[in-house]
């Protein structure tokens, strides 16, 4: 090979390479899996993104920095939202790697989208009043009273679903003001004074203990939510991804389920 096509090989081969490098930078592990400095050496965080029901807002919070301690090598991020709308996403394909709804069905409709699914938790309903509770609720009859501002979740929410469940099987006709997308939407309304009620999780109310009052719904008048975590089939952190689940069901994370209010699963 003469020297003039050896150079010219070499050259081009310099400019490859400067080229890869910028590239290389920008990608960041476009697996979502990035460097970080460990005290002077180098390893690697897995970020995963969890699609939760919005009542499990605080405690996820308070669950995602404890496991974070535990596995220093993943960063959990959730986006919280209604089981119906975290549903669409999924079946919209955003990216995601495990997903926890407020209701079997829900997950049940997700079945070619996700692995097995495990319960890790469930919950009740009450009834959310002004502080003091004003209008003086004090039971799911009252919420008919056409002169009380009442708020429901929306019928396709899970805590919309088993809402209209209870007032059905009470044969009571509620007409919300509004039909909310989610029960923290719900919740928010009784607290900002909007509703004068309003039937939301346990778990909810409980988070806003200086605002709302609490009227308990009966076991034999009130519904069971169940809550199933799956991992998701496009998840690029299949095994991150699985350990998450399975980490809901150990005694540590159940200790924050409960001491949020949830029961056992």
């Amino acid at each position: 090979m003469s020297p003039f096509h050896t150079g010219r090989r070499a050259a081009a081969a310099i400019v490859t390479a400067a080229l890869l490098v910028p590239l290389a930078a920008c990608s960041g592990g476009g697996d979502d899996t990035t460097k970080k400095d460990n005290g002077g050496g180098s390893g690697s965080t897995t970020k995963l993104t969890v699609l939760a029901a919005a009542s499990l807002t605080n405690v996820f919070q308070k669950a995602s920095a404890v496991y974070e301690k535990e596995h220093p090598g993943t960063k959990v991020t959730f986006s919280f939202a209604g089981s119906q709308e975290l549903a669409a996403q999924v079946k919209q394909g955003a990216p995601a790697d495990a997903l926890v709804t407020a209701d079997t069905k829900t997950m049940d409709g997700l079945k070619a989208d996700t692995g097995a699914p495990t319960i890790i938790a469930k919950n009740r309903l009450v009834i959310a009043t002004g502080k003091g509770n004003p209008k003086k609720v004090g039971a799911l009859k009252d919420l008919a009273d056409s002169k009380l501002k009442v708020v429901l979740a929306a019928p396709e929410v899970p805590v919309g679903r088993y809402s209209k469940k209870v007032l059905d099987a009470q044969r009571l006709t509620v007409k919300p003001v509004s039909q909310e997308p989610n029960v923290r939407a719900v919740l928010s309304k009784v607290e900002l004074g909007e509703a004068d009620a309003g039937i939301v999780y346990k778990t909810d109310a409980a988070t806003a203990p200086t605002k709302v009052d609490a009227v308990d719904i009966p076991d034999a008048q009130n519904a069971v939510a169940s809550y199933p975590a799956a991992t998701l089939k496009t998840s690029q952190h299949a095994a991150a991804a699985a350990a998450f689940v399975k980490w809901l069901s150990t005694p540590e994370a159940q200790k924050l389920l409960q001491d949020a209010g949830f029961q056992k699963p």
